[in-house]
């Protein structure tokens, strides 16, 4: 995606959000190893959760932010087909849907903080470049019990046939930072080692940035394609 396109998109109906970050990270093929039989493995596949997008085709869009606040926080995932020896995935639909800064999700009644079934927020839908990239614009996303903080992504092939569902965790010592701020709920109770869903291999590539620029998360999510 275009820098300078992607900015621009980015700072319509953010809200109060203070800032997006500033440097977009990249990532690349080089974590391949032709010596490791495992370096092309899928990832994990995992639980889409309780609260999935109920219908992620009308939610096309790069901004997922919504009404809600937070620390803002940049996602580039790369989609890498494991039949072609992991090169990028063009044309692969990734929805993305999270819980805001207070752990609740949209669409779904029963929240921590209320009924949310009549909005979208943290939602959305886009499709894999040349490069196998899709980027969104979100918040960093807060927590609920007995959950450590997570993204939930679903790969799906160009005609809509599901590749794979995933969750994507964080660095736990970036998140205990965000969460001493004014716009979350302390640290989480839960971390990635007793959260008995995600692993290792969930955790983000990397997660750069402050908490007053925000944040940018990459990470390549490799799929049977």
């Amino acid at each position: 995606m275009d820098r300078k396109k992607f900015l621009k998109n980015g700072l319509i109906g953010m809200g109060s959000i203070v800032a997006i970050p500033t440097v977009l990270s990249s990532c690349s093929n080089d974590d391949n190893n032709d010596n490791d039989p495992d370096a092309c493995a899928p990832s994990p596949s995992e639980t889409a959760g309780p609260f999935p997008i109920k219908t992620p085709a009308d939610l096309v869009r790069e901004n997922i932010v919504g009404n809600k606040t937070g620390v803002p926080l940049l996602i580039n995932f790369t989609i890498q087909n494991t039949n072609s020896n992991c090169t990028p995935l063009q044309n692969a639909i990734v929805d993305i849907w999270q819980c805001d800064a207070k752990g609740n999700y949209s669409e779904y009644s029963g929240q921590l903080d209320g009924n949310f079934t009549s909005e979208h927020f943290l939602r959305g839908r886009q499709t894999t470049d040349t490069n196998g990239k899709a980027s969104f614009i979100s918040i960093y996303p807060g927590w609920y019990p007995g959950r450590t903080p997570h993204l939930h992504v679903e790969i799906k092939s160009n005609s809509g046939s599901s590749l794979l569902i995933t969750q994507v965790s964080f660095p736990e010592n970036v998140s205990n930072t965000v969460y001493a701020t004014t716009e979350y709920k302390g640290i989480a109770d839960t971390n990635n080692l007793n959260d008995g869903i995600v692993g290792a291999a969930n955790l983000a590539d990397s997660v750069t940035g402050d908490t007053t620029n925000g944040y940018t998360l990459t990470k390549i999510i490799k799929v049977t394609g």
